[in-house]
């Protein structure tokens, strides 16, 4: 009598498993990386965002500058900067008499993103002035 199992063997399942682990130790970092590459991009776009949303408020009445929630109530921002999107938490800081901001752009955790981003009314996009939040030898220089 011949015995016909087609089934696999433990050994075999095992060798499936490590191939899948190490292809898998091999893909999280980079999908990782991936997905901060992209924050970064949106953070920096939304930026690029406030200042536009910036200029627009200043050229109106009362001739200042806006923080996010001026800005909402304006129609010129969305509610997502309020709240923070894409791992990036947004924040305008305003001068005594409003006539200069400065727009950061903070990464909410390590996974959010590597670096943080900040711009002013001369519209230049700058990473963060802490070493650790920047490229090396970079902080505080204007975004590539």
């Amino acid at each position: 009598m011949k015995n016909n199992n087609r089934g696999f063997s433990l050994l075999e399942l095992l060798i499936v498993v490590a191939i899948i682990l190490i292809i898998a130790t091999i893909a999280i970092p980079s999908l990782l990386r991936s997905r901060q590459s992209a924050n970064e991009t949106h953070a920096v776009a939304n930026l690029k965002g406030v200042n536009t949303a910036e200029v627009q408020y200043i050229s109106s009445p009362p001739n200042s500058y806006g923080d996010i929630p001026n800005l909402i109530t304006a129609g010129l921002l969305n509610s997502t900067y309020a709240s923070g999107s894409s791992g990036y938490t947004f924040d305008i800081q305003l001068t005594a008499n409003a006539l200069n901001y400065t727009a950061t752009a903070t990464a909410q955790g390590t996974n959010g993103g590597r670096y943080d981003y900040y711009t002013g009314p001369d519209y230049v996009l700058r990473y963060s002035t802490d070493p650790t939040r920047a490229p090396t030898g970079l902080s505080g220089e204007p975004v590539r």
